[in-house]
């Protein structure tokens, strides 16, 4: 009655379905990538009703936010397809993440924001460090 499901070819040409690490991984930088356009949303809302010291720096800002919520959202898109390309720059993300999430909690003392910042890191960077998906991206 039905038709049978097949498993999905990877666009990467290696053919089969992503280890589940990498899929984890995949739905954990989707889910930053939300978070940042959310982010972003916020902090135009607030520029835009509010009174800045500077609304060029705001604007900005709000632009930065904005770019890493798309660049986290190919990322995750990419390590979904188990894409060549997307490991780096999602591990480059999460280091530049770590960042920002360590000064939050310990330099700017608001350790509500930033540990859990570290946290999704830190499982970020795990899933990627496993071996089945360092496997995935650099082949068997």
């Amino acid at each position: 009655m039905g038709r049978r499901s097949r498993p999905r070819r990877s666009r990467s040409g290696r053919g089969g379905t992503a280890p589940v690490a990498v899929r984890r991984a995949a739905v954990v930088v989707a889910v930053e990538a939300a978070a940042a356009a959310l982010l972003a949303l916020v902090l135009l809302y607030l520029t835009l009703t509010g009174s800045p010291d500077s609304v060029g720096r705001a604007l900005a800002e709000v632009v930065y936010v904005g770019m890493a919520g798309v660049l986290l959202g190919a990322g995750a898109v990419g390590l979904w397809r188990v894409s060549p390309w997307a490991r780096a720059p999602v591990i480059v993300l999460q280091l530049l993440l770590a960042v920002v999430g360590y000064t939050a909690a310990f330099q700017a003392d608001r350790p509500l924001i930033g540990l859990p910042v570290l946290a999704v890191v830190a499982v970020e960077l795990y899933l990627l460090a496993t071996p089945e998906a360092r496997l995935a991206f650099f082949g068997r």
